[in-house]
């Protein structure tokens, strides 16, 4: 059973996996801490498990247009990515002040 560190915002994630994949697991890390790195540049630290929620939103994003489009993310330019991280921000934000209003209600009844 193979093992890697993964370096995400500053914090280390033991990620086990086949003998063989070490390398495929570490670059995919590369990627989503690139990610993280980017959202936390864009609106600051919000939390870790909230960047890699909003990482792991775009990269999703990205995977349906590629989908439906056809076209791969690489030819998306960096400012649409930047405006792409900045408008889920926003909704992200929009919908956890929805769910503290709603806990709220919660615990008023």
């Amino acid at each position: 059973m193979g093992q890697v560190t993964i370096d995400i915002n500053g914090r280390n994630y033991g990620i086990a996996c086949d003998d063989g994949e070490e390398e495929h697991i570490a670059s995919l890390g590369r990627e989503l801490a690139e990610r993280v790195k980017q959202l936390s540049d864009a609106v600051g630290q919000v939390g870790d498990a909230r960047l890699l929620v909003m990482a792991g939103l775009l990269l999703t994003d990205e995977l349906a247009q590629t989908k439906t489009a056809g076209a791969p993310a690489e030819t998306q330019s960096a400012s649409d990515s930047v405006r792409q991280i900045e408008d889920l921000a926003i909704r992200i934000e929009s919908l956890a002040k929805q769910a503290e209003q709603v806990a709220e209600r919660v615990d008023h009844n």
